[in-house]
């Protein structure tokens, strides 16, 4: 679950249908407290719960920015302490919801002047350790679900193409049916596209004379790349590559018998084909 997940909109309740709030899906969280919800990736849920609960007490000790009232602010924390119990993280913070944690915080010399930065600080050396846990445990997950390029860089460096990359790897890890092997299809091409705006440069790849190819002809931007950085037939194989990884991941989009194989061989196919093409703008 992402963060904007963990709240539903409340209704006016003098009937204004422009007017509507959002507060904290309690009924949610309190499943979630009781053990991992189906379908749902417990971890990010934890990692994304976790620095909620984190934003929401630095808004509360600093700015009062925070849009948790008490009793939310209690039931996000007992939540939190329960998910991460199931992980094998543990955290047990000295309060329980905002008005305990202002007792603690002046308990602990963080009011007065300057006191806004000791209660970040406070709050991180509590949540901090917290994050980077589960940010380490998510990555290793990433990798253990679709192939780790042989290249020693953890990221290519194409901030849109890592992120598409990103999005890819947590939607096949937590896809089950044929409609979810079906968007992991759709984040492949998600992944082409990212490559196609990167890698052409219609200075250097565009024939004099003809229009730029949109961004989704993958097969004909990246192929342009690919010739003017190893040009000749000897490298035809690796622009076959190119429009063969992109059909795939077309196929498996629009397949009605996508399947966790041929999702995560399309999925493998092109994470190896942005650190191939990573490579050759190296």
């Amino acid at each position: 679950m992402y963060a904007h997940e963990f709240f539903e909109d409340e209704s006016n309740p003098l009937g204004d249908p422009w007017s509507v709030a959002t507060r904290l899906n309690v009924a949610l969280l309190d499943k979630l407290a009781r053990g991992p919800v189906p379908g749902d990736d417990d971890l990010a849920s934890a990692l994304n719960l976790a620095r909620l609960v984190h934003e929401q007490y630095i808004g509360y000790g600093t700015d009062s920015s925070q849009t948790l009232n008490d009793p939310e602010s209690r039931v996000a924390l007992r939540t939190l302490r329960l998910v991460l119990e199931r992980h094998g993280v543990a955290f047990s913070p000295p309060w329980r919801d905002f008005p305990s944690f202002r007792s603690h915080w002046i308990a602990e010399g963080c009011a007065g002047q300057g006191g806004w930065q000791a209660r970040r600080d406070l709050l991180e050396k509590w949540f901090g350790p917290v994050i980077e846990t589960l940010e380490r445990a998510e990555e290793q997950q990433f990798r253990a679900e679709l192939v780790e390029a042989i290249s020693p860089r953890t990221a290519t460096g194409w901030p849109k193409v890592d992120e598409e990359i990103a999005h890819l790897r947590q939607r096949f890890r937590t896809a089950g049916v044929r409609q979810d092997y079906k968007d992991v299809g759709n984040r492949c091409v998600g992944v082409l596209e990212a490559l196609s705006a990167t890698v052409y440069d219609p200075a250097k790849h565009c024939p004099e004379g003809m229009s730029e190819p949109p961004v989704d002809k993958t097969d004909v931007r990246i192929g342009a790349f690919i010739d003017a950085r190893l040009p000749g037939s000897r490298n035809e194989n690796l622009r076959g590559l190119v429009k063969k990884a992109s059909a795939m991941a077309h196929s498996v989009k629009h397949s009605p018998a996508a399947d966790r194989t041929s999702a995560g061989i399309v999925g493998d196919a092109v994470i190896l084909l942005a650190n191939m093409l990573r490579r050759l703008a190296d």
